[in-house]
């Protein structure tokens, strides 16, 4: 199917920027899990063992992404958009029928198949904004990467907000909130999310554009955990609580003030948007540096400009050899590298292990004698975008001055991670708020750390299927980690206390803990050495403090 054509003044990317917020946030359902969990161990009659497997089924759906990672060069943003309403529709329509008891006695294996097309919606919606913004923004990967992901970490504080003042802390509300209001909004955005006149590092208004979107976003956070905190410690009127939700709205909407700005007061930047990232490359040219000429030289006809910019790194001509690490791969060519296995397992490692606790954060403070959920979720949440977000402005800052790779702040993470892993199995009094929130700043440096890694070893050209290959680490992790480990352990633990379903006590996940802790040190070892691997590729990209695309061997 034929990509969208960009047409001379079209709307600046940061339209799409700000609709992807909402997208990103109406991706995030799937950390909604624990809210509606106890709900189904509750009515469904199920084990923690079979939860734990559910919850494997809520990761696997919003990480298994290779299909939007693939369709997503062949088809527009919005299609993309239109597959997720549909699978977050049925999916979490179903479950709700379940345990409304709508149609009761439906077997275990098709609520695992439904929370699977539930979450799965997350992938859709993720790669449409992900791929569609890295693309808009390709001179400032991390810090768009850091944002986006940011907000995605800040979805679960957004739900929670609206589980306790719109939805009353009924888990069945928000399953029918999920499966009614989420293609809504997904719907709504469609039109605002698509490929743009990419943004250029010249244009001194992007700079203070982002500055503003991070601060806007900071302001968020801190206003969901004021709020969280204050629907758990205070007896709220309605009003007060819609009033509340009202101003999260605007918060929302604020990110729009942006492409507003630019509409009523433009500048010339945005239409030599193009040239200024063409002037930047060059030296890389063998022809004219027209859209129109450089399109002949594509393999497809109908490429974007996109595309066309992209190929500029490429000299504007077919490659007869393979790509080296910072051009564009193939999926199937980056798959045989080392570079690629090595970012895989580490990333793998971190968020598997991440992912353990989150599917597990209701049952591991009911053990530790914290029934409150609602602020263990709503720390997390906020810790995990401050992980996001700040990685994001600091790896772009060090890249582009130190030329340090962004591998750099995942082996950190991965360090701090064994010690809140440690602080979890301590179990010491105070240690479960400072242990989640430690483990939240580094699940979201992960997050935000893959992305743009990725892209600049291997391109944007394919980044979506090989971005989407990456976050199967994510399932893959909840399998090892949470069914079979941290799922056998509870069980095993709470047949020992005289046979019920719930586990008290610190050695419910105790063990748990400690494998996990192990995990992430292997974590960190590859982390070292892929670090040390990529250090020259990353000195030659940014070389001189800016983004330079590498040139190709054939002219």
């Amino acid at each position: 199917m034929a990509g969208p054509v960009l047409k001379a003044g079209s709307r600046p990317p940061w339209v799409g920027l700000a609709a992807a917020v909402w997208v990103l946030i109406a991706a995030g359902n799937g950390y909604t899990f624990p809210l509606y969990s106890p709900l189904l161990k509750s009515v469904l009659g199920f084990s923690q063992q079979q939860v734990t497997v559910l919850g494997v089924a809520n990761d696997i759906g919003e990480s298994v992404g290779l299909l939007p990672g693939i369709v997503c060069n062949k088809f527009p943003p919005w299609a993309l958009l239109l597959v997720g309403t549909a699978c977050c529709f049925f999916g979490y329509g179903v479950i709700w029928l379940a345990v409304s008891q709508t149609l009761p006695n439906l077997p275990y294996w098709l609520l695992f198949m439904t929370l699977c097309i539930a979450t799965n919606s997350n992938a859709w919606f993720g790669t449409a904004v992900l791929v569609t913004n890295m693309r808009n923004f390709p001179l400032s990967r991390g810090t768009v990467a850091g944002i986006l992901k940011g907000y995605v970490g800040l979805s679960a504080a957004v739900y929670t907000v609206i589980y306790s003042a719109v939805l009353k802390k009924s888990p069945s509300n928000l399953l029918l909130f999920l499966a009614l209001g989420i293609p809504v909004l997904s719907l709504a955005m469609m039109y605002f999310v698509h490929a743009c006149t990419p943004s250029s590092e010249e244009d001194s208004s992007t700079h203070i554009h982002f500055i503003f979107t991070q601060a806007l976003s900071v302001l968020l956070a801190i206003y969901l955990l004021t709020t969280t905190v204050l629907y758990d410690t205070m007896s709220l009127s309605d009003a007060v609580s819609y009033t509340l939700v009202a101003i999260l709205v605007v918060l929302l909407l604020s990110p729009l003030v942006i492409p507003i700005k630019m509409t009523l007061f433009p500048t010339n930047s945005k239409n030599l948007a193009s040239e200024d990232i063409a002037a930047q490359t060059d030296p890389l040219l063998e022809s004219s540096s027209s859209a129109t000429n450089l399109g002949s030289f594509h393999e497809n006809d109908y490429a974007s400009d996109v595309e066309i910019l992209l190929a500029i790194g490429e000299g504007a001509v077919k490659q007869k050899r393979r790509p080296r690490r910072g051009e564009d791969f193939k999926f199937r060519e980056a798959f045989i590298k080392a570079d690629f296995w090595l970012l895989w397992i580490a990333y793998f490692l971190a968020v598997g292990s991440g992912v353990t606790v989150l599917n597990n954060l209701s049952q591991i403070g009911v053990a530790l004698g914290f029934d409150n959920t609602t602020i263990l979720l709503a720390l997390f949440s906020f810790c995990n975008f401050a992980g996001r977000l700040g990685s994001g402005a600091v790896s772009e800052y060090f890249v582009r001055s130190r030329m340090i790779p962004r591998t750099v702040w995942m082996t950190c993470a991965h360090v701090l991670m064994i010690l809140a892993f440690l602080l979890y199995a301590s179990a010491l009094s105070g240690t479960l708020y400072a242990a989640t929130a430690l483990l939240g700043v580094c699940y979201g440096v992960q997050y935000s750390m893959m992305v743009p890694t990725a892209s600049e070893l291997f391109g944007l050209k394919h980044f979506g299927v090989i971005s989407s290959f990456m976050q199967l680490g994510n399932p893959i992790g909840a399998v090892l980690f949470s069914a079979l480990l941290a799922g056998s352990v509870y069980d095993a633990e709470a047949a020992k206390q005289g046979g019920g379903s719930t586990c008290l006590g610190p050695d419910c996940f105790r063990l748990t803990f400690q494998v996990l802790a192990g995990v992430c040190g292997l974590g960190t070892i590859m982390g070292i050495i892929l670090t040390i691997r990529i250090r020259p590729v990353y000195q030659m990209l940014y070389a001189g403090g800016s983004f330079r695309l590498p040139q190709s061997s054939s002219h």
